[in-house]
């Protein structure tokens, strides 16, 4: 099967697939990729697929929207990169709410040099959820992704060796009260740990060996690991408010920052109980006293070559398009 799509505003059609394609390679809780793409014939809209949405992991829909930001901002990196202004409506139907953006692709322009380094590392990034390699993050970087954050009109914060000895505890805890919930084990087996040749979900071999790297957690003298190997920053990214828009902007803060890590040579991966659980979210907000709302914590740092996780056909993420043989 292959998929027929009309030219949208300046792109012809073999663009518009090319575009699209990019978008899906944006990350997901679990790899549920909650997108849909509906295309008009002077935009492509983004909405939300509530068929999966994740009831017990994510019952507020936050985690789907954060996912859907960062397929848009995937999105808008690629129409600039093929030339065109990825001119963006965030949230633009009161009646609609599943309809989270409109991407009209208006007048050629030259692509910004940086926002084409963006758009080469798309197929490269990957979620690394593997340990990281003993080699220090530029204090540099921190700079680097901090902008690339404020760009998309979020905020970030670095945990210091204090948070981040707290946040350890906290990580536990909320990990803990997962697991303990019988509904969330059989929401995280439906979509982890799944055989090859599967379009969505975590495949087995993007995790298996050692769990996510924790030399982000510092022992009682401020020291990763005893001393043995350098800690990845941990970062936070957050928004001034909690509403869908904000979740959508820091969405696209995300994946710009991921981007931007990607073609740093550096990797990332997810903290991800801590903002997954309501009242350890909560206590998370009062730790970094910094009055934000927490949206993503990340590990940035050198991890080993990870192959990609599977993306569904564009025949299934695409609305009211022709499918032909």
């Amino acid at each position: 099967m292959t998929i027929q799509v009309t030219g949208v505003g300046r792109l012809n059609s073999e663009q518009v697939n090319s575009v699209l394609r990019s978008a899906t390679l944006a990350p997901s809780t679990h790899n549920t990729q909650p997108w849909l793409f509906r295309c008009t014939g002077t935009g492509i809209e983004l909405h939300a697929d509530p068929r999966r949405i994740l009831p017990v992991t994510d019952p507020d829909g936050r985690e789907l929207v954060l996912s859907c930001g960062a397929a848009l901002f995937t999105l808008r990196t690629a129409i600039h990169a093929s030339g065109f202004h990825p001119a963006t409506t965030l949230v633009p139907s009161r009646t609609d709410p599943d309809l989270l953006a409109v991407v009209r692709p208006l007048a050629e322009r030259t692509p910004d040099p940086k926002v084409s380094r963006l758009a080469q590392a798309i197929p490269r990034r990957r979620t690394n959820r593997r340990p990281f390699l003993s080699r220090a993050t530029p204090e540099s970087t921190l700079a680097v992704l901090r902008h690339a954050t404020e760009l998309e009109h979020a905020w970030m914060s670095r945990l210091d060796a204090e948070q981040c000895r707290r946040l350890r505890d906290l990580t536990e805890r909320a990990r803990r009260a997962q697991l303990a919930d019988p509904a969330f084990l059989a929401e995280l087996g439906r979509w982890t740990g799944l055989a090859a040749g599967t379009r969505d979900g975590v495949p087995s071999y993007a995790t298996e060996g050692a769990p996510a790297d924790e030399s982000w957690i510092l022992d009682e003298f401020g020291e990763a690991n005893g001393g043995m190997r350098p800690a990845p920053l941990v970062v936070m990214i957050g928004s001034l408010t909690d509403e869908r828009i904000d979740r959508l902007q820091a969405g696209q803060a995300l994946q710009r920052v991921l981007l931007t890590a990607t073609g740093a040579g550096l990797d990332a991966s997810f903290i991800s109980p801590p903002t997954m659980v309501r009242e350890a979210r909560a206590e998370l907000r009062r730790l970094l006293g910094c009055g934000v709302w927490p949206q993503v914590l990340l590990r940035v740092g050198y991890g080993s070559p990870l192959p990609w996780t599977p993306r569904r056909p564009l025949e299934d993420v695409v609305l009211d398009t022709l499918i032909s043989a």
